[in-house]
């Protein structure tokens, strides 16, 4: 795609959502304190998307897929290794029984696995194609089959899930829906506006129509909810500042990135730890 000279280049983006994150989850690490306000998090809907923007455009233009891929395959391996157990054996928890369940890197993962399925396609590599787009996508329901044909495996297959095999799960870092989000936004990387707008218009979609029809059934729920409790779909307005890229990859800090996401996640929540000890 042709470089603007004017806007946001990709090294912009990426800076911007880090500090959205960071915003994020520092709601999400303190919010037992009641003293970090609701605003940071709804800033924070807006990373993610933007996170997934730059993984398309990181993944088209890399010049060695491969090594891309192994950074953030290596980085999920070790988090989710470590969520496996503090999720299954209570390694680290917080005195509430709270732990990190941040799986960015795992659905990226998973995400290049189905990029690189789709351009073999492209190609006409019909067998690879198909398999690197549908096993990421059905390795749940065939985990779950094999687990129930074979009850004594259960533990490995849950290993496996969480570390060299990730899935796709209910936590939205993982889910199914980021998954479809990141899809999209990679068969139409090459028209701007149509990839923009397909995104918003199905993170709108989901997060606010969808999200508030199932809400609306609870009792006392009112429409209003969905702009200061269930605000998700705040995310869809990530799409202005993806309308700003202007196609230049800026100057990277690629070590950065790869460093800072892990780091801070872990420094937050041993800080997290520490204060719920001094207020408990």
């Amino acid at each position: 795609m042709e470089q603007k000279k004017w806007g946001l280049t990709g090294t912009d983006l990426k800076l911007i959502a880090l500090v959205l994150m960071i915003l994020d989850h520092i709601h999400y690490f303190f919010g037992f304190t009641g003293w970090i306000p609701e605003w940071f998090s709804m800033l924070g809907r807006l990373s993610a998307p933007l996170f997934l923007f730059c993984l398309v455009e990181g993944f088209t233009h890399t010049h060695n897929r491969k090594r891309y891929f192994l950074k953030v395959y290596g980085i999920s391996i070790a988090m989710n290794g470590l969520l496996f157990f503090m999720q299954f054996a209570g390694l680290l928890r917080r005195g509430d029984g709270f732990f990190p369940m941040n799986g960015m890197m795992t659905a990226y993962t998973i995400l290049m696995v189905i990029y690189q399925g789709i351009d073999w396609l492209g190609q006409k590599r019909w067998i690879r194609g198909l398999a690197a787009v549908l096993l990421p996508l059905l390795w749940p329901f065939l985990g779950n089959m094999l687990v129930i044909q074979f009850p004594r495996l259960a533990n490995p297959v849950g290993f496996l899930a969480y570390t060299f095999l990730p899935i796709w799960n209910s936590n939205w870092d993982t889910s199914l829906t980021t998954i479809f989000l990141g899809i999209f936004l990679y068969v139409l990387r090459r028209h701007r506006l149509a990839q923009v707008s397909v995104f918003a218009v199905l993170n709108f979609l989901i997060f606010f129509l969808f999200t508030g029809m199932m809400m609306s059934r609870q009792p006392g729920f009112q429409w209003m909810q969905m702009f200061t409790d269930y605000y998700e779909w705040f995310g869809c307005f990530a799409g202005l500042l993806m309308l700003c890229y202007n196609g230049a990859r800026g100057r990277g800090y690629q070590k950065l990135f790869y460093v800072f996401y892990p780091a801070h996640i872990y420094l937050l929540y041993a800080l997290s730890c520490w204060v719920y000890n001094i207020l408990n």
